[in-house]
């Protein structure tokens, strides 16, 4: 049996956020001592580390309460669960997509800069003031 801190050292969930994921239903209530005190057993350790891992992966609460869902039902195709992640590989790639356009233009910005000081003629504060000195949609 494991103390909500114990849980927490081990799998490097903050103690509010135990205590978030146990009010929204991911993580089952625990048993709790004479005292009050909550005490996790291994299989709370193991879905604690599961939701860590798939938020870690940028999962959404939502997302990862249908995964837990599917769990459940080890006799069911696991099509839904690969839905689920390819929907999160779409937005991964969609972030990805939208990055590297950040990254083209700050990289223009910061090529039009002359160094000669900070005046009106500095390009990257120009450019930030003004949308329309930017080369492409961000």
């Amino acid at each position: 049996m494991f103390t909500i801190g114990q849980l927490s050292r081990q799998t490097g969930v903050k103690v509010p956020t135990i205590r978030y994921y146990e009010e929204t239903g991911l993580l089952p209530a625990p048993d709790r001592t004479a005292g009050n005190q909550r005490r996790y057993d291994a299989a709370g350790l193991e879905r604690l580390s599961f939701i860590r891992h798939a938020r870690d992966l940028g999962f959404s609460i939502d997302a990862i309460s249908g995964l837990i869902e599917l769990q459940g039902h080890p006799d069911q195709s696991c099509q839904a669960a690969n839905d689920i992640a390819s929907a999160q590989l779409a937005d991964v790639r969609a972030k990805i997509k939208k990055l590297k356009a950040l990254e083209k233009e700050l990289n223009r910005i910061a090529k039009g800069c002359d160094g000669q000081g900070v005046s009106e003629n500095c390009y990257v504060l120009a450019a930030l003031s003004d949308h329309a000195l930017c080369g492409d949609e961000h």
